[in-house]
Order: structure tokens, then sequence, then C-alpha cells
């Protein structure tokens, strides 16, 4: 069992926090509720720094994607769900999602909700997932749900492609002047140091930093290596204490471009999570947890724990969303349209295909400028190094000319 903090309210109002052993965060969400709590946050108390994993393995979004539209025909079919989780185990290719379904049998078998069952296996499904199939389970309506799930993991992995298509070519561009940089360092700066020796003749500047610095990369190059490791070490480290993620997170969000790009991913996220979830059901107070969870950025997840907060004490939702600064001005018209007019979903639904659009905008404006920017920065490099050759060249030539 994994250890999770929690922070919520008891029975008389009071905000209370500590730690809930449980299988998920899931898990311990529903122990909580049990328990008569209303959650605030569920997040996973974090090991050593000797024990974390770089990477946790998760099934696919799109796995999880054509799960739920299998799944949803079945279940519309009248297939009873222990057997359509069977005919998709022994058809899936994901070895993990395969192992996850063998345990979803095992546990309906033993009397387990599906939702509970699903909400042992945090690897396979995201929190607002979980939330969503609650909520189904007692409407009845798994079917139409588990399509509407399948809807947002469909328009989720079409958001991510747009993300990781329009940074692919920057990327390798960069790289390459990486590449470039390091061979001029290494490999053809030496032998020209060989040649200038041989004329003992006194360097220009630029040349004498050029030659500087191939020597020092050709010989501490462990030591640059190093310093990348701890680096990248150091930020793992940040990431996995609450604090130094929120810095993270808060410092992304200011850089110039990709800050502003990234707010709008954030933002387009939020509403389309947080319209799924209303849609099907789920309470607003519940549907804000889950979405706070899930806004993949601790500056959003922090701003909206709190704004839940305000909303239970009854502050109603677009006045602490507003105080939060955290969201433009044409969405929070659209939450407080939908809070006043009772189409909460429904604007959230408008909101989040609005900033798709945006998102496609400012991905195409932030790969226009950033790719011009690469190749100055590949020019810059060149033609320092060209400059330093040919001034070495032509003082040579002319010492060598006056003896």
């Amino acid at each position: 069992m994994e250890k999770y903090r929690y922070s919520a309210f008891d029975q008389t109002g009071n905000k209370i926090s500590g730690v809930e052993a449980a299988n998920s965060a899931g898990a311990a969400h529903l122990a909580l509720l049990e328990r008569g709590y209303q959650t605030v946050e569920v997040s996973e108390k974090k090991k050593s720094i000797l024990q974390f994993e770089v990477t946790k393995k998760l099934v696919p979004r799109k796995d999880l994607m054509h799960f739920s539209r299998q799944l949803a025909v079945f279940v519309r079919a009248g297939v009873p769900i222990m057997e359509a989780l069977e005919i998709i185990a022994g058809e899936t290719s994901d070895k993990l999602l395969k192992k996850c379904l063998g345990d979803m049998i095992e546990r309906l078998q033993s009397g387990d909700t599906f939702a509970s069952a699903a909400a042992a296996h945090p690897e396979t499904f995201p929190s607002f997932y979980l939330g969503i199939l609650s909520s189904a389970e007692l409407t009845g309506n798994l079917d139409g749900v588990l399509d509407q799930l399948a809807d947002y993991l469909d328009r989720d992995i079409e958001a991510r492609g747009k993300v990781t298509s329009a940074l692919i070519y920057p990327a390798v561009v960069a790289v390459m002047a990486v590449v470039v940089v390091i061979i001029l360092a290494t490999f053809v700066m030496p032998k020209f140091v060989v040649f200038f020796k041989s004329f003992n003749a006194k360097l220009p500047l630029p040349t004498r930093l050029l030659l500087s610095s191939s020597n020092f990369v050709g010989h501490y190059w462990w030591a640059l290596v190093g310093v990348i490791v701890a680096i990248f070490i150091g930020v793992i480290a940040m990431r996995r204490s609450r604090s130094g993620k929120a810095r993270i997170d808060a410092v992304i969000l200011h850089l110039p471009l990709l800050g502003d790009l990234v707010r709008t991913s954030i933002i387009e996220r939020i509403c389309r999570i947080l319209s799924s979830m209303l849609k099907a059901g789920v309470s607003l107070p519940d549907a804000m947890r889950v979405t706070a969870e899930s806004a993949n950025n601790a500056v959003y997840s922090r701003g909206l724990a709190t704004v839940r907060e305000e909303m239970i004490e009854g502050q109603g939702l677009a006045e602490p969303l507003a105080r939060t600064e955290l969201f433009p001005g044409a969405a929070r018209q659209m939450f407080r349209v939908g809070e006043e007019t009772g189409t909460l979903d429904a604007q959230l639904a408008t909101a989040a295909a609005f900033y798709d659009r945006e998102l496609d905008v400012k991905l195409k404006r932030f790969t226009s400028l950033f790719e011009p920017i690469v190749i100055v920065f590949m020019g810059v490099i060149v033609g320092f190094v060209a400059i330093a050759l040919v001034s070495a060249m032509y003082g040579i030539y002319k010492q060598v000319k006056v003896q």
C-alpha cells in the first residue's frame, strides 16, 4: 500500500490534514468519503530522493481511449461488464492494460464495484476518469459516459499531438546547433591549434577565446557532463517536492512565448475536464477537486483548490476564480455566465473549444518565432568561428610576410 497526504473538511466544517494508506489516490479518496470527509486534495506522499523512479510507466492515452470505446459498445449491447473486460483483455496488446483488466475482473468477482476496481489502478485511469465513472455508476448511464470519456481522450490526444509535432522541428534544429558546436570544439579546433603553434605567431583575441573554449571543452568535458547530470537530478528532485514543483511550474508560466503556450494548454484542459465531469453528473465540488489534481501544474492546482474551498464556504465559483488571476477575461466571463444561467457545462465546453483554437494559433506563432532564433544562434556561432579562423590566418600571413 502507498501513503497519500490529504487535506479535507470534517463533519463540523473544520479543515484537517493527514496521511491515508491506500492502494491508489482514488481508493484513498473513497476511504475519506466513507468517513464523512469532504476532500480538498489527495496526493501521493513522496519517498526519499534515493527511492524515486525517474519515470513511472503508464497506460497510453490512446489505448485507454480504445478501451473506453469498446467497453461502451459492449455495455450498450447488454454484455455483462466482466465478460466485456475478459474479451477486451484478450485482444489488447498493451501488457500493463492487460494486467490491469485481469486484476479488475478479480475485484469484480469478489464484490467490488466497477469504479472501485478501476480506482486501484491509477497507472491506467486518471483521477478525472475515476470521478466520472463513480458518477456513472450512480446514474446508470455507463455506456454514454464511456463514450464521453473516449471523446475527451481523443481530443486530449489530438491536443498533445499538436504540441509535440510543433516542437519537433525546433528541437531538431536546437540539437543540431549543439552538435555543431561540440564537433567544432572537440575535433576541428585542436587541429588548428597545432597549425597555429607551428608559426609561433601572436593570435588575435577572437582566436584566443575560441581556442581557450575548445581547450576547456576538450579537457574538462567530464565536468560539463557532471554539471548537466547534476542539474537533471536536481530538477527531478525539485519536481518531487511540492514547493519545488510549484517553483518550477511558476517559472515555466513566466517564460516568454513558452509560458503563454503552456498557460493556454492548461486552461483548455481544465475547461475540458470540468465540462466532461459536470455533463456526467459529477457534483461541482468533486469535479473541482479532480480538475485541480489533473491540471498538471502546481500553480493552477493550488489556485483551483483555493477556489473549491471558497466555493464550499458559499462564495460561488466565478468570483473566487477571478481572484486567482490565473484565467483571462474571456474565460472568467464564460464561467460567470455559466454559473448565473445554470449552463456551466455548456459554457465550459465552449471555452474549451475556444482555447483549443487559441492553442493552434499560439503553437504556429511559437514555432515561427523559435525557428529564426535557433538559426540566428547557429549563424552567430559559425560566424564567430569563421571570423576567429580568418583573422588568425590573416594575422599569421602578415607576421610571416614581415619577417
